[in-house]
């Protein structure tokens, strides 16, 4: 079975900057997607960045120049890296993968969620 493993998040100033990453493991034929959404108190989850196998990268408008997505050296990890942090960046981080497993069968997997505070 697929699991998505996070790390990174916490409490940064505001301004600050923090680290996510998320590694996938488990047998994965391809990684179709991956990348990062999160969710605010009392707001719908949004995308906050994604890549696909092609290399193609998407971020939501509120954050592109601030966060930067790569995938690792492997196809199965990426991060997430935060600068200039603002207070509306404060959510839980989740991560997201769509990949293809030994059957063939597309899966969408998420993470547990990590939390990002931006706070003075």
């Amino acid at each position: 079975q697929v699991q998505l493993v996070e790390s990174g998040g916490g409490l940064v100033q505001p301004g600050g900057s923090l680290r996510l990453s998320c590694v996938a493991h488990g047998v994965i034929v391809s990684v179709l997607k991956m990348g990062w959404y999160r969710q605010a108190p009392g707001k719908e989850r949004e995308l906050v960045a994604m890549i696909t196998t092609r290399g193609t990268i998407t971020y939501a408008d509120s954050v592109r120049g601030r966060f930067d997505l790569s995938r690792g050296s492997a196809e199965t990890t990426v991060n997430l890296q935060m600068n200039n942090l603002e207070s509306d960046d404060t959510a839980v981080y989740s991560c997201h993968a769509e990949l293809v497993d030994t059957l063939g069968i597309v899966q969408n997997i998420w993470g547990q969620g990590t939390q990002v505070t931006v706070s003075a």
